[in-house]
């Protein structure tokens, strides 16, 4: 039975209960730098597009929900997918049609006015489902995590992973070559094969388009070819009339997981990548998908004694030594690759005190870290449990800097959660490229926006829907099936809907567990069921 459905029970859980009545709360000590008031000021956040949106009582298929969503480096491509094991690739267009660089375009004081746009690409086929004979297991080809690699010479480069196999895939325009025209002779290549009709003309042909115009002196061996050529023989014309893209699968990396594969991360240098599953983390190297080497290994002698397993790992984003991995227990840890081999031991570990006297049932479920993201500086980690963000300073190890509570309204209603398997969903979180807020999924497609600077109030709730400042929320003609992938419990008929702090309904069923910010602008790209919804603020 693989630790993904079937969790061990979980021991000296860290957990702390922040008030309720407080959106957010910061702890003394944090650097910061300083904010402006534009910083501080929430945003106003606006719709921008949807890809995919579902008609009033249209069916979503299983394969179609979206289970991975990510943006490049510069921004300019977001790739998702989905259940049915695609990719599919969404190029930024609004920036081409200015005609140059945002640069050059300030310099001409050009004001740019237009919200981001982006336009489908393609799309290909990153997994297919699987059958391992030897464990009698059906591996299915869900997309679990999507990760951009560097472009080099034109063409897009990204990994993609289901549970067991992680592929490297190359996308590269590619000219269409067609012949356009044979330009044959009709009339004088007949008996060479050529298509057509004998033409009416009176002039009769030879073999090998030998017109009988011309003399044939049996005695000359002359075999030149005439000033003008032979009119009657001419090669295929091909020319290149358009361009196609192509997905192209470089490498396969297989065979190296025993468990799921919950992560994988690009590394700085841009050479070698992580893979994570619930109990081991193993580094590989872009050219070489046959051998991979064990960094992290937190599998115990006796099973019987396991206490936690890894949920999430990153690379840190400038340093190619270092990087970090959460685990069941709600604990980050900061390992140093410089250290040893084999990196037993953390360089820091980053957990937050349980408060005495708030342990209860579900303390050790709703602790558990689903994500974590580095920010762009590499100074914060932001982690997501299911009740809350947290923000942690890599130089405090004492707590987090910041907690923000995402539903806590959803607190007395656990024992409903549990039974239905809503409290085992995996909710992924971001960071602004700028680091001054942060970001998370909740249920009734809902996603919940905090500023993260000094002095910041910000906590806004949005919905992804064509009016985001919504907040009445329909239920859906069907809703989608649960995207837990721990273990499944006896369904008692929990009530699935209910009512937030402000009285407006919500839906377990309908969750929003997946979405990216632009790494250069207020922009979010949000997965609801089947549905890509992007605003801009």
């Amino acid at each position: 039975m693989l630790l993904s459905k079937n969790p061990p029970p979980l021991i000296s859980l860290l957990y702390t209960c922040s008030p309720t009545n407080n959106v957010g709360s910061k702890k003394d000590g944090a650097l910061a730098p300083a904010r402006s008031a534009a910083d501080l000021s929430p945003l106003e956040w606006k719709f921008s597009q949807v890809f995919g949106e579902r008609t009033a009582g249209e069916e979503v298929q299983e394969v179609d929900i979206i289970s991975a969503i990510e943006f490049d480096r510069t921004g300019d491509h977001l790739a998702t997918g989905d259940r049915g094991g695609r990719v599919v690739l969404f190029e930024r267009t609004d920036t081409k049609d200015h005609g140059g660089h945002r640069r050059d375009l300030e310099r001409m004081d050009y004001s740019i006015s237009r919200h981001p746009e982006f336009r489908y690409k393609t799309e290909f086929q990153s997994h297919e489902p699987e059958f391992d004979y030897l464990k009698s297991l059906e591996i299915e080809e869900k997309i679990n995590k999507i990760r951009w690699c560097q472009t080099a010479n034109g063409a897009l480069f990204l990994l993609s992973t289901n549970d067991k196999t992680i592929k490297f895939w190359k996308i590269q325009e590619k000219k269409v070559k067609k012949v356009c025209e044979m330009n044959v002779d009709a009339s004088k290549s007949v008996e060479n094969g050529a298509v057509g009709s004998l033409s009416a003309s009176s002039k009769p042909s030879l073999a090998n388009g030998v017109c009988k115009e011309r003399p044939i002196s049996s005695p000359s061996n002359d075999n030149s070819i005439p000033s003008g050529g032979l009119p009657s023989l001419h090669l295929p014309v091909v020319t290149s009339h358009e361009t196609s893209l192509m997905a192209r699968c470089r490498r396969v990396y297989a065979h190296a997981h025993d468990y799921h594969i919950n992560s994988i991360s690009n590394n700085s240098d841009g050479e070698t990548f992580i893979s994570a599953d619930d109990l081991r983390i193993n580094l590989w190297n872009l050219e070489i998908s046959n051998q991979s080497f064990n960094i992290v290994d937190v599998k115990p002698t006796n099973m019987e004694d396991l206490t936690e397993v890894i949920t999430s790992a990153e690379f840190h984003p400038t340093h190619c030594n270092m990087l970090a991995y959460s685990s069941s227990r709600g604990s980050i840890r900061l390992i140093d690759l410089r250290q040893s081999a084999l990196c037993d031991t953390h360089s820091k570990l980053f957990e937050e005190r349980e408060v005495p006297g708030s342990r209860s049932f579900f303390t050790e479920i709703i602790a558990s870290i689903s994500d974590i993201k580095f920010a762009k500086n590499g100074r914060q980690i932001l982690s997501r449990d299911y009740m809350t963000l947290k923000l942690w300073d890599i130089n405090m190890d004492s707590g987090p800097v910041a907690t923000f509570q995402v539903h806590e309204y959803l607190r007395p209603k656990l024992c409903d959660l549990y039974e239905n398997d809503s409290i085992f969903d995996k909710f992924e979180c971001c960071l602004s490229g700028d680091g001054h807020r942060v970001a998370t999924g909740s249920y009734s497609n809902q996603f919940r926006v905090f500023g993260c600077s000094e002095g910041s109030t910000e906590a806004t709730t949005l919905e992804a829907s064509k009016n985001p400042m919504r907040r009445q929320v329909q239920t859906p003609s069907r809703p989608s099936r649960s995207l837990g992938n721990l273990p499944r419990v006896l369904r008692r008929g929990a009530d699935n809907s209910g009512a937030d702090a402000n009285g407006n309904s919500f839906d377990f069923t309908t969750k929003l567990l997946h979405l990216a910010w632009h790494p250069t602008e207020n922009s979010l790209a949000c997965a609801a069921s089947n549905s890509l919804y992007m605003y801009y603020a």
